[in-house]
């Protein structure tokens, strides 16, 4: 990895900003980077691996003599600039859902589907920051029975709104406590003091895009279109770490002790579960960790072959971009990525 030439779309905003301190955490010696945002941020300074980097504006040219392109904007700027990336010879790892759903598009965690990887055409997707905890806590306990029913509450932080919306909580919260009345911008809905079920936009059949997002990333993650999947997601006033109630339904039982074994096991799960001693899975001891957390695993007492869990995670790094250096990390393990200059070794 410390080889590759690396640009990362969005280097400012809230996950390139962590993909930064991810990279700068995992590879020290690593220093081919190119910084790319809009022409707004252009110019700014970024200290990474001790060297100062000077954000460009994204253009046409910018990615000539890159091997991966991480990118972290809004729709329409990956639509401009992925294509542009892969026809320069980059492999686009992209955080927002542009390409998602198309077919020649793996969508990739890579502890659940990482062998995806292997088929790219140039593209690679990370999924939604609440599907990514959903398919890894899925994933390992599909190994014990078939699931056939999901049904998952999310209670998403801010952060995933973008630093905006990190901001609008904060003034938010001081002009409420000032007595004052506040105005939201960055939101669709007072966020101080406040919870909403509106991520991103409605659809006619009552759901949010999130939500489908959610239903539509699972099936192709899991390689399971069959299990039928509901969600419904609230907004928060927590800065940082998604989390979820989870209610799963397998064909047969299984106990919440063949649960715990199994998600012990699979890597980038921590299991947080003796609810007796006070010990759960909360946001704040989820933000700026790598792991998915899970606890309050319990038979569902609604359904026979039930279980219930709450789990949580740091949306910016699992969600975004520590999912999306795995991926690229996947990438070099299986032999699909080398860099084009050994020149970025030194």
């Amino acid at each position: 990895m410390q080889d590759l030439t690396i640009a990362v779309v969005g280097a400012t905003g809230a996950v390139g900003t962590e993909f930064l301190r991810i990279m700068e955490h995992r590879y020290p010696n690593a220093h081919q980077f190119k910084l790319l945002a809009s022409q707004r941020s252009a110019g700014k300074q970024i200290t990474v691996n001790g060297r100062e980097l000077t954000v460009e504006q994204t253009t046409g040219d910018s990615f000539q003599g890159v091997d991966i392109a991480f990118i972290s904007v809004n729709t329409a700027v990956s639509h401009q600039f992925a294509p542009v990336a892969v026809q320069a010879g980059a492999v686009v790892i992209d955080d927002g859902s542009a390409f998602r759903m198309e077919p020649t598009v793996p969508l990739v965690v890579p502890e659940v589907n990482g062998a995806d990887v292997e088929w790219h055409q140039g593209i690679i997707s990370i999924p939604n920051c609440s599907t990514a905890p959903l398919v890894m806590i899925a994933h390992p306990l599909m190994q014990i029975r078939p699931i056939v029913r999901i049904i998952a509450d999310t209670y998403q932080s801010v952060s995933g709104a973008g630093g905006a919306a990190i901001d609008e909580l904060r003034d938010q919260t001081r002009v409420v406590l000032d007595g004052g009345q506040v105005t939201a911008q960055a939101l669709p809905d007072q966020i101080a003091f406040n919870v909403f079920p509106h991520i991103d936009s409605f659809l006619d059949s009552g759901y949010t895009r999130e939500e489908q997002k959610m239903i539509n990333e699972s099936h192709k993650i899991l390689h399971a279109p069959d299990i039928a999947i509901s969600a419904t997601c609230v907004r928060v006033p927590v800065y940082v770490s998604h989390s979820a109630a989870i209610h799963l339904e397998f064909e047969q039982p299984v106990s919440p002790e063949a649960a715990r074994e199994a998600l012990s096991q699979m890597p980038g799960v921590q299991v947080l579960d003796d609810p007796a001693n006070g010990v759960y899975p909360m946001p704040w001891d989820a933000a700026g960790k790598d792991d998915v957390f899970v606890g309050r695993i319990r038979r569902d007492a609604s359904c026979a072959n039930g279980l219930v869990l709450w789990v949580v995670s740091d949306n910016l790094r699992k969600g975004a971009a520590l999912n999306s250096i795995q991926i690229a990390e996947e990438l070099v393990a299986r032999n699909c990525l080398k860099p084009k200059s050994k020149s970025a070794s030194r």
